[in-house]
């Protein structure tokens, strides 16, 4: 039997050539890449204590480690709604209105893959890795019953569930209804209109917000609703915007600097997913137009 640094070596190159599907599994579990990265790592620290000559099927034992550690992810996630997460902001284009910008053909196919994390956000912790492992990734409903502790028929019934909610996913609004429903929003974040925000948002909606020290993620009405409102009686200017080819928000201080900008997807006429950048580095690389004065902003609003 090899033992020794022969040994370790020739465990590590095997935990290699598993490495890059094990991180595409926990990257779509978790919707963010250095978390993906953290469980793997995870996976090679309990792999280094193991017996490996005990292991029957190292990718199909990884697998199953990998994802345990996301489900306590996401179990902690649903526990502790704003932990923070590393991963860099996606591209936030703000337009003109009626402006056709080149980037609007990027942003349509990159909007599918967030549409998707968002869908998956919504699903249970163990509805998640059933669809994900099962109708992504081909992984047995056996194994995916052995990670989840549970019979193979309770693993294909958590699929069948999840794939259902996938498929049932409104589509997005058109154009005119998703400003009157950021424009509600808006109106409703202003006056600290509790009821008035949650007619506004899906009950399962996604605000993930990038801010100079990382990502919050918040799920649910009520803590989305319960975050917006603390922007009433502020000196915050906020209008609505073109925003990744949809309507968003665009927020400045009192002194005129940027506060943040929001992408907003609406389908079924509530707002499902909020997308916003804070961090003022990010802010300086946009092309954002001027401050309007004040009276300019409330006077938009009530015309529209």
């Amino acid at each position: 039997m090899t033992t020794g640094p022969l040994r370790d070596e020739a465990l590590a190159g095997a935990f290699e050539e598993q490495r890059g599907r094990l991180v595409a599994v926990a990257h779509r579990m978790l919707g963010s890449r250095a978390d993906a990265e953290d469980a793997v790592q995870e996976a090679w620290l309990r792999l280094a204590r193991q017996d490996a000559a005990a292991i029957d099927n190292l990718a199909g034992w990884l697998t199953t480690v990998v994802g345990r550690v996301c489900i306590d992810v996401l179990r902690s996630r649903r526990a502790h709604p704003e932990a923070a997460y590393d991963d860099p902001p996606p591209e936030v284009v703000v337009t003109e209105d009626g402006e056709d910008a080149p980037e609007d053909a990027a942003l349509l196919a990159e909007s599918v893959g967030l549409a998707l994390l968002v869908v998956l956000d919504a699903l249970g912790p163990a509805e998640r890795l059933a669809f994900v492992l099962h109708d992504m990734f081909a992984v047995p409903f056996d194994e995916i019953g052995q990670i989840l502790d549970r019979s193979t028929d309770a693993a294909k019934m958590l699929a069948s569930r999840a794939r259902r909610k996938v498929r049932g996913t409104p589509r997005p609004s058109g154009e005119r209804e998703q400003r009157a429903v950021v424009e509600a929003f808006l109106a409703a974040a202003r006056h600290g209109d509790f009821e008035g925000l949650l007619q506004v948002l899906d009950p399962d909606v996604t605000w993930r917000s990038y801010a100079p020290h990382g990502l919050v993620v918040r799920h649910g009405a009520t803590a989305v609703a319960e975050r917006a409102r603390l922007g009433a009686g502020t000196s915050i200017i906020a209008r609505p915007a073109r925003v990744n080819g949809r309507t968003g928000i665009i927020a400045w201080r009192a002194n005129g600097k940027p506060h943040s900008v929001m992408a907003c997807t609406v389908a079924g006429g509530r707002i499902v997913e909020i997308l916003s950048v804070g961090d003022p580095e990010r802010l300086a690389t946009m092309h954002l137009p001027p401050c309007p004065p004040p009276e300019d902003a409330e006077r938009e609003g009530a015309e529209r």
